[in-house]
């Protein structure tokens, strides 16, 4: 299939000056999503979460010293007899919020600069240059081709929604996606398949994104976890069918509520999640949910604490070996500074006392265990040679 070149067929329309009170922002805008916004999202709301969250104010910086530039035109389609712009909603709300003083004073903007006469003129008599789609769904691969792998990238979230978007609105298969955005079809599905992952939790009633512990959701754990060989096993997850609205094993729908809860928390039972970084902590949670005897869950969801559990699904021997080995290094970091270290303090070298104490009983009794050990080894030595 011949890739396509989205920017360069749009490039064909002429653009048409629009004025910017007919404008509405959309709805529809996949980066809304993890702020909770969605299509019944009043116009204000909207605006307010794309300032406070878009850095719209540095494209307002931008307009207010060079002007709108008018190749930089919007694009939108009409929808129930409403101009809605489908690209180009940050430098929309940059021009509404500069050109209302009151807008201003609402989202406490005021230290922005005033825009000069003759810009302020041109955009409240002549309006932005706008180019009409006639369906939304014609800008898919220009969107896709500019924020999901081109210079303006939206983060996975957002690129999640897109991608689920085009294929379950649109009817386009993954690979097709990725083909005409140019990403690799692995990435593509990945995105997709998380997100089907958290809408599989909605529909089943085991956790919802409103429930997310501090408000906005970490995307990128699930894709990332949803890749370790842990998580695939405690939730079944499906490997064949890649395009799946349901990748979790129906049958493991409870505890897909229970990652859903480890990776984001739950704000109904004031429960934060366990995983606070991608790096260690999922590559530690995966560990707790392969380990074969269970105890290390169990432990997880007992206490709640990842640490103690990821410990007990090392393995007392795995523990024990590097117990010894960070006292090791540790003591020979001690050792090299004590001509320096050590001023003389008794509280200091008591603990050393303490340490030499416990090393010592620690010794003993590995030696007591090691002797049977040896003993056999000799006689099974010994009855070799004969």
């Amino acid at each position: 299939m011949k890739r396509l070149n989205p920017p360069q067929a749009l490039e064909l329309e002429t653009p048409v000056r629009v004025p910017v009170k007919s404008l509405l922002l959309d709805a529809g805008n996949p980066r809304l999503v993890e702020f909770g916004l969605g299509p019944k999202t009043s116009q204000k709301e909207i605006l307010k979460a794309l300032w406070e969250h878009m850095a719209v104010d540095e494209v307002a910086y931008s307009i207010a010293a060079s002007g709108f530039w008018a190749h930089e035109h919007l694009l939108a389609t009409e929808e129930g007899g409403k101009r809605i712009v489908i690209e180009g909603n940050r430098r929309l709300v940059a021009v509404k919020v500069l050109l209302d003083d009151e807008l201003r004073r609402e989202l406490r903007a005021t230290d922005l600069p005033p825009l000069p006469p003759t810009f302020r003129s041109d955009l409240e008599t002549n309006g932005l240059p706008v180019i009409f789609i006639k369906r939304r769904e014609d800008l898919w691969q220009y969107l896709g081709f500019k924020h999901v792998n081109g210079p303006a990238k939206w983060d996975s979230y957002a690129k999640a929604q897109y991608v689920a978007y085009v294929r379950k609105t649109i009817g386009v298969p993954l690979s097709e996606i990725a083909l005409q955005i140019g990403d690799r079809h692995r990435t593509v599905q990945r995105f997709y398949r998380a997100l089907m992952v958290i809408e599989q939790a909605e529909r089943n009633r085991v956790w919802k994104r409103e429930y997310c512990y501090g408000g906005k959701l970490a995307f990128s754990h699930l894709m990332t976890a949803l890749d370790y060989e842990g998580f695939m096993q405690f939730l079944h997850l499906r490997q064949k069918n890649e395009e799946s609205p349901e990748p979790v094993n129906p049958k493991r729908i409870k505890e897909l509520g229970e990652v859903c809860t480890w990776l984001w928390g739950d704000t109904r039972e004031n429960t934060p999640p366990v995983i606070r970084s991608q790096n260690p902590d999922l590559r530690r949670l995966s560990a707790i949910l392969a380990e074969p005897s269970g105890a290390a869950l169990q432990a997880l969801r007992r206490d709640r604490r990842l640490e103690e559990a990821y410990e007990i699904s090392r393995g007392d021997t795995t523990v024990f070996r590097s117990a010894l080995q960070d006292a090791k290094q540790a003591l020979m970091k001690a050792q090299a500074r004590v001509s320096t270290g050590y001023d003389g303090e008794k509280d200091v070298l008591e603990q050393a006392r303490l340490i030499r104490d416990m090393a010592l009983d620690l010794h003993e009794f590995m030696e007591r265990k090691a002797t049977p050990v040896r003993r056999e080894q000799k006689l099974a030595s010994a009855g070799g040679r004969k």
